[in-house]
């Protein structure tokens, strides 16, 4: 699962009691049999993502949890948002304190509106980025840690050490073809954005595997390579399909529209009333992908999926037979995790919680069986 904390009416008591009940899905998580969570890190994206401190929140559910692995999917990682060696404590204490379960990925932070809280330039983004990760797989490998590249940093000893040895594995994010082909060059982990659906998921599949076959390990920024593929999933599961279907393209469309205002400059997300059918909703994405496919022809820019991926509503939404057979469509395809999208902004916390329900005792089970037969 990922945690976004969005909040479509974002006064301050909203805005903690979503930040509680993200927590309390999580713990719910780990008993339905989840295997991982994942937090953001977004700053001052009002509605789209008040998870600005992902470590606090990944150590408050570490502490009530036991077994679920813990991810930053992802930290910001350019230098004026956080020093390399600070993401590197931070995360070691963690991995300490959970008991070696950290995951870390990597991300730019790149929307204009995070970019001028911090001063970061968006030149700096990508060579800061994978500077970082290879400071970052540096740190513990000798008690004195010391480098010289665009940043000067020690000697001195970066503690404390973490549990995994050498460091937590590595991940980015990868929304475009030119990220994926650079994450699997720098020998990290992918985390894809799923929302244009499965065939577009078998494309970037396709896309990481050829980089894979074909890199050399000149650019790995790490000794430790990881391969794994993890692909977004937006869901809500529920014993009324017709229910599922409203509520989960409801949020989906707010998901959308929050997109469309930090990365697009468009209007600010609505809420939408409660009894709003799943057609509205459906027909309001299908006129915003209609709106971005002409804005970018008019600037004679190709139109990929994951442009428009955001307005496609075909996904899990419905019952639990409809997930399960979604996330066949990704296991066909060869996709590692999937990780479930559930908190959305205009999502109830019941639902969310009925969902966690629905995958822990009817979807996760199918495909666990499948595991054991060995397919």
């Amino acid at each position: 699962m990922i945690f976004e904390a969005q909040i479509a009416d974002p006064t301050p008591e909203h805005e903690r009691r979503i930040l509680h009940d993200c927590v309390e899905q999580a713990v719910l998580a780990e008993e339905m049999g989840f295997d991982r969570i994942w937090a953001v890190e977004h700053h001052a994206l009002t509605q789209y993502a008040h998870m600005s401190a992902s470590e606090v929140f990944l150590t408050w559910v570490a502490a009530k949890t036991s077994r679920i692995r813990i991810g930053h999917g992802v930290v910001t990682m350019p230098f004026g948002y956080q020093h390399p060696v600070r993401v590197a404590e931070r995360a070691a204490m963690l991995d300490v304190l959970s008991g070696g379960r950290v995951d870390i990925g990597a991300g730019r932070g790149a929307t204009k509106q995070e970019m001028s809280m911090y001063g970061v330039r968006s030149e700096d983004t990508y060579p800061q980025m994978e500077e970082a990760l290879r400071i970052f797989s540096n740190a513990w490998r000798k008690e004195q840690f010391e480098w010289h590249g665009s940043i000067d940093i020690g000697p001195g000893a970066v503690l404390p050490r973490p549990v995994q040895d050498p460091h937590p594995p590595l991940f980015m994010a990868c929304s475009k073809h030119d990220t994926l082909k650079l994450a699997a060059e720098l020998g990290v982990g992918a985390l894809v954005l799923g929302f244009a659906g499965a065939d577009d998921v078998r494309d970037m599949r396709k896309i990481y595997d050829e980089s894979i076959a074909t890199r050399s390990d000149d650019r790995f920024v790490s000794t430790e390579v990881n391969n794994h593929f993890s692909a977004l999933c937006p869901t809500i599961v529920l014993d009324d399909a017709e229910t599922a279907y409203r509520i989960g393209t409801r949020g989906q469309r707010f998901f959308a529209e929050s997109i469309a205002h930090w990365y697009g400059n468009g209007p600010a997300p609505t809420g939408y009333g409660e009894d709003v059918e799943a057609a509205a909703h459906v027909a309001a994405l299908e006129r915003d992908r209609e709106v971005l496919v002409a804005k970018l022809h008019e600037a004679d820019i190709p139109v990929r999926p994951a442009d428009t991926g955001q307005f496609n509503a075909k996904h899990a939404y419905g019952t639990a037979e409809t997930a399960i057979a979604y996330v066949e469509q990704l296991r066909q395809i060869g996709v590692d995790e999937v990780m479930c999208l559930i908190q959305m902004g205009t999502v109830p916390q019941e639902a969310c919680m009925e969902t966690i329900r629905q995958w822990g005792e009817k979807v996760i089970p199918h495909f666990r069986a499948l595991e054991k037969e060995g397919e």
